[in-house]
């Protein structure tokens, strides 16, 4: 079986890093509102590719997650007077409900970020040391995009190109433009969590996959996480 491989930009032979085993991740749905066509047509790429490893003799863990804790998911709730936690497990209920009419194979794991906060803080606090991330003194962490020397190389775009296109948060604590939250302060009624920067939320969407998947984050089409392939098609 050949697949796309988006960093070589050609059709490859599929190897799996350990023969007949097969580790796929889904990024899923950010949950402020009902699906759409577009979560559908997700849902039916990866079910298929799911099915088809595993009828030609892969044992395939499929994992797929739900960004449960995010920007408009809080400006949603707040509207409709309920808690953000409360209205995005509502959400997923509906997608849920979708999904299955839709006849798609489930995936074995189905991961929400609010249930890995505080694996997310220690990633966030280890990018941090690593010279990766800083925080800001009003309790926002951000990402320094020009310290990943590879930021980019997954869409094959320069760095310098990123800032085309790219949606900017304004904020004079940033070091550069380019950089992205990966930990917001709570404002006045949103959900929040404590953190060594205060209380506040995750801005990135994290994912967790155990025995052998590691924290992975994304930031727009624009960065790369390491694996040989990715079915991600953010």
């Amino acid at each position: 079986m050949r697949i796309y491989n988006t960093m070589s930009g050609k059709k490859e032979e599929f190897i799996p890093i350990k023969e007949k085993d097969v580790k796929m991740y889904a990024c899923g749905i950010t949950v402020y509102d009902l699906s759409h066509i577009g979560h559908a047509r997700q849902a039916i790429v990866y079910s298929m590719f799911a099915d088809y490893l595993r009828f030609i003799g892969y044992n395939v863990k499929y994992v797929r997650n739900y960004t449960d804790v995010d920007d408009k998911i809080i400006k949603r709730a707040i509207s409709l007077n309920k808690n953000a936690l409360d209205f995005s497990k509502e959400q997923i209920i509906e997608t849920e409900k979708d999904m299955l009419a839709l006849h798609v194979t489930d995936a074995d794991v189905k991961t929400k970020a609010s249930e890995y906060i505080p694996q997310i803080i220690d990633f966030i606090n280890e990018l941090i040391q690593k010279g990766y991330a800083y925080n800001t003194s009003n309790g926002d962490v951000y990402y320094r995009v020009r310290k990943f020397k590879s930021y980019g190389k997954l869409s094959h775009r320069n760095i310098d190109d990123l800032l085309d296109g790219v949606r900017i948060e304004n904020d004079e604590q940033k070091e550069d433009s380019l950089d992205f939250a990966l930990w917001k302060n709570a404002k006045t009624g949103e959900i929040s969590w404590e953190s060594p920067w205060g209380k506040g939320r995750p801005r990135l969407a994290y994912r967790m996959f155990s025995n052998g998947f590691k924290y992975t984050w994304r930031n727009n089409r624009y960065s790369w996480w390491g694996k040989r392939f990715s079915f991600s098609t953010s």
